[in-house]
Formats: structure tokens, C-alpha cells, sequence
């Protein structure tokens, strides 16, 4: 049974810094892709990063053009986890940050769209200006 939990959130001032992890388990390796979306009230979740794996040793990752430069999502597959590292964080970062992974890979044109078969419980972040 796949398990995502996530870790990680808080408040904070505009310009600061969190970063967020997911703890994986239950998932073997090979082709996979796991991300980071965020939603809040009264919107549809958004695909923030994703990072997919193809089988082989190399990773590729994707980010929503609002966050580029400032957020770095990461894999450390030894301890299963997957991290979001967000930078320069905005007011309109705020949101419902949820963990999502499948067992097949993602690409440019489809990691954002919300259609994983796993997800967290959520981690709540909150950019104050």
C-alpha cells in the first residue's frame, strides 16, 4: 500500500524560505513521477513541480512558470523522500501543499494535471507580506 506524507509547512514571511518533504513508501522503483501541487480555497489544485523518473539513473524535472528560480524539487530515493525547497516565497505561494506520485513517467505536456493515483494528507503554507 502506497503512503505519502508530508511534512514541512508553516508561516512565514514574504522572501523566506521552507522547504517540504514527502515521505514514500510502498512504491518500487522504475518508471514514476511524484510532485507537488498546491491548492487554495474556492480553486483547482495546481501543479507547482514534478519530478519523473524513466527507468534510468537520470531524473527530469518540471516546474509551473510561477515558481521557476525560486522553488528546487529533489529526490533522496536512499530514505524514499521527496522534497520541495521554496525560495524568495511570495503571498500567492500560500496555499494546501499536497505530495502526489504514480508509477508511470510524466512529461512537459501532462505532470500538472492532477491525475496521480496517490496523494498526502497535505502540509498547509502560509506567506504572509
Amino acid at each position: 500500500q502506497v503512503q505519502l506524507v508530508e511534512s514541512g509547512g508553516g508561516s512565514v514571511q514574504a522572501g523566506g524560505s521552507l522547504i517540504l518533504s514527502c515521505a514514500a513508501s510502498g512504491y518500487s522503483s522504475g518508471r514514476y513521477c511524484m510532485a507537488w501541487f498546491r491548492q487554495v480555497p474556492g480553486k483547482e489544485r495546481e501543479g507547482v513541480a514534478a519530478i519523473s523518473s524513466f527507468g534510468t539513473s537520470r531524473n527530469y524535472a518540471f516546474y509551473a512558470d510561477s515558481v521557476k528560480g525560486r522553488f528546487t524539487i529533489s529526490q533522496d530515493n536512499a530514505n524514499n523522500t521527496l522534497s520541495l525547497q521554496m525560495n524568495s516565497l511570495k503571498p500567492e505561494d500560500t496555499g494546501m501543499y499536497y505530495c502526489a506520485a504514480k508509477s508511470v513517467t510524466c512529461y512537459g505536456y501532462d505532470w500538472y494535471q492532477p491525475s496521480f493515483s496517490d496523494w498526502g494528507q497535505g502540509t498547509q503554507v502560509t506567506v504572509s507580506s
